[in-house]
């Protein structure tokens, strides 16, 4: 499953969006997730990806800035940490 197809999961259950609104050029906002909306998403990814997400300023603004967020935060933390030593 890819991480599109993950992140449109969490989005269809925990903020009622069907798969065909949150296509990876959809915006967050026009999807009704706003600023406090994405750091709930966020706490949702981790737990859902089994990584650290850390407290920085980024800016997601569409489903694929989150998808390519996630990507690049699971293989620095894969490099970084192994498979199986992810901080918690």
């Amino acid at each position: 499953m890819s991480t599109l197809d993950r992140l449109q999961r969490i989005l269809a259950a925990d903020y009622q969006i069907p798969q065909t609104r949150s296509a990876p050029s959809a915006a967050l906002e026009d999807l009704g997730v706003d600023s406090l909306g994405v750091m709930e998403l966020l706490f949702k990814v981790e737990d859902e990806f089994h990584i650290h997400v850390p407290t920085i300023q980024t800016s997601l603004l569409t489903i694929q800035d989150v998808v390519d967020f996630i990507d690049q935060l699971v293989k620095t933390q894969n490099a970084e940490f192994g498979s199986g030593n992810r901080p918690n």
